[in-house]
């Protein structure tokens, strides 16, 4: 008997939005997308922990060059910070390593926490948590920590733009803080939960995690893993580019020739520079370009693709795995 016929891998191409529920990784989400897409080539813009939920931007075949402009977004969050505790991982998964009285937690005044907030908000040093994705000598900081290995990784400048403080409930004898986080790509919600509790002198980690926004993309748009539909929530090459960069509509020659690797005159104002994402007279993301002297080169180069994978396709279940 003739073994079945493999079903010939889609080329469609775009962004995903997906709400990451709790308990699943960035590579969970991945692997469960490869098979709803029919395809290998899928990946992710920033992680996400798995006890964080929300946002996870996933690019899709020739949609995946896209990605390193997405990584480097800036970020929004909502968090609950406890304090009165410190734990191995600055949040609710760590061992607890120090705890505060509850009569101290209870005794921090408003003002002394708006001051710690207001310390941790702009241009700072960071000290990222020792279980992140940072690799240390090519390995992972959270594979040497679970491997029993003391890492301490050196502080590096972040931006947090907003900080803000929504709401303050006492919690058996803790202070949880609900938050909202505005931040540049490489911030640890973690590690300011830690940096708060430490400066209050009470100790500090994170319970709650739930990223809303990377750069132009809401959470509002994206859609659950558990229901996701690759055809219908696939965001086209030219839509996303267009929302991450300026837009250089381009004639039929023009396509063309800078498909073909040939310079173009850029349009008259043009100020060096780019990306541009450079689209043809049909609605297709050509490639990007940058604009030098006069004139507008390709940078990065987008095939054609193959019309999206048919909306009935059924859905396939999906196993697990972990990134930090």
């Amino acid at each position: 008997m003739n073994a079945p016929r493999r079903k010939p891998s889609s080329t469609a191409s775009g962004l995903v939005l997906i709400d990451k529920p709790q308990g699943w990784t960035s590579h969970d989400a991945v692997a469960r997308t490869r098979r709803l897409a029919n395809t290998r080539k899928v990946g992710h813009a920033g992680t996400l922990d798995p006890m964080a939920t929300g946002l996870l931007i996933l690019g899709i075949n020739s949609s995946t060059r896209l990605l390193t402009y997405v990584v480097g977004l800036d970020k929004e969050y909502l968090a609950t910070i406890r304090l009165g505790a410190a734990t191995s991982t600055d949040d609710a998964e760590g061992e607890e390593l120090t705890r505060a009285p509850a009569e101290t937690v209870a005794a921090l005044a408003a003002g002394a926490v708006t001051a710690g907030i207001q310390a941790l908000t702009g241009e700072i040093s960071q000290r990222p948590s020792a279980v992140s994705a940072i690799k240390v000598d090519g390995k992972r900081a959270y594979a040497r920590v679970r491997a029993g290995e003391d890492v301490q990784l050196p502080a590096r400048p972040v931006t947090v733009t907003e900080f803000e403080l929504v709401s303050s409930t006492p919690v058996d004898g803790f202070l949880d803080l609900r938050v909202r986080v505005v931040c540049s790509s490489g911030t640890y919600i973690r590690a300011l939960a830690r940096d708060l509790g430490a400066g209050l002198g009470v100790g500090g980690h994170l319970t709650s995690l739930r990223r809303t926004r990377i750069g132009p993309f809401g959470i509002d748009a994206a859609d659950p893993l558990d229901r996701l539909d690759v055809a219908r929530a696939l965001i086209g090459p030219a839509d996303a580019a267009s929302r991450l960069f300026d837009r250089l509509d381009l004639d039929e020659q023009q396509a063309l020739e800078l498909s073909q690797g040939k310079r173009i005159a850029a349009p008259d104002g043009a100020v060096d520079g780019g990306p541009v994402a450079a689209i043809d007279p049909h609605g297709r993301l050509i490639g990007l370009a940058e604009y030098r002297a006069g004139e507008a080169k390709s940078i990065v180069n987008f095939p054609p693709d193959d019309p999206p994978p048919s909306a009935a396709q059924p859905a396939e279940a999906a196993e697990a795995e972990e990134t930090p």
